[in-house]
């Protein structure tokens, strides 16, 4: 059973349309103990760090993800709240990931970045997952050597990062149709 953190973004529906669509076991979980007895959490997310970071403090799940050891997938800003701190509201994050998420800079780029954009996945297992994915973001994270895949938007950045057993994505699969499918249906296959 996979654990949906309902934490505060606003495309709660769509993960779960999406998730619903692959026939996958899920629960939408606000506890620690749905948590622990879950085989894989999801944090979706469309909204600012500072948001869900109170509101994981105020569900008091912070170290239950921190500690969670089965797979963990972060979508938007629940990828940006796995690095140190985020430039959006000065807020500090879970620290599972070093570095900090940035704000888009270049004046010459409409931002947010909103839009279809191509995802170039460097990793074997998710070489069938290449394409164009749906991206809502005014904020990024920098290529690393926990990176799995890019993108270009004025700047190369991480689209897809894995460290351990928490994966993030910067675009959201769950409005991408088939690649979007594709790509969790890969995620969940290799849980």
């Amino acid at each position: 059973m996979i654990s949906i953190i309902d934490c505060g973004g606003a495309n709660l529906q769509s993960v779960i349309y999406a998730i619903d669509g692959l026939k996958v076991n899920y629960k939408i979980c606000k506890n620690k103990n749905d948590i622990k007895n879950s085989s894989a959490i999801i944090l979706p997310g469309v909204g600012a760090a500072k948001n869900v970071m109170q509101n994981l403090c105020d569900q008091d799940l912070v170290d239950a993800i921190r500690d969670y050891s089965n797979p963990v997938l972060g979508i938007c800003v629940g990828m940006q709240i796995f690095y140190e701190y985020s430039e959006e509201e000065n807020t500090k994050c879970l620290g599972i990931l070093p570095g900090k998420v940035k704000k888009f800079a270049n004046s010459d780029l409409v931002i947010p970045h909103m839009g279809w954009n191509k995802v170039t996945f460097e990793n074997e297992k998710y070489a069938d997952c290449n394409g164009y994915y749906y991206f809502a973001n005014s904020f990024y994270a920098e290529i690393d050597k926990n990176t799995l895949a890019k993108t270009k938007y004025g700047k190369e950045f991480c689209s897809f990062v894995n460290k351990d057993n928490f994966y993030g994505v910067q675009f959201h699969p769950e409005k991408s149709s088939t690649n979007g499918l594709t790509f969790l249906k890969n995620f969940f296959n290799n849980l």
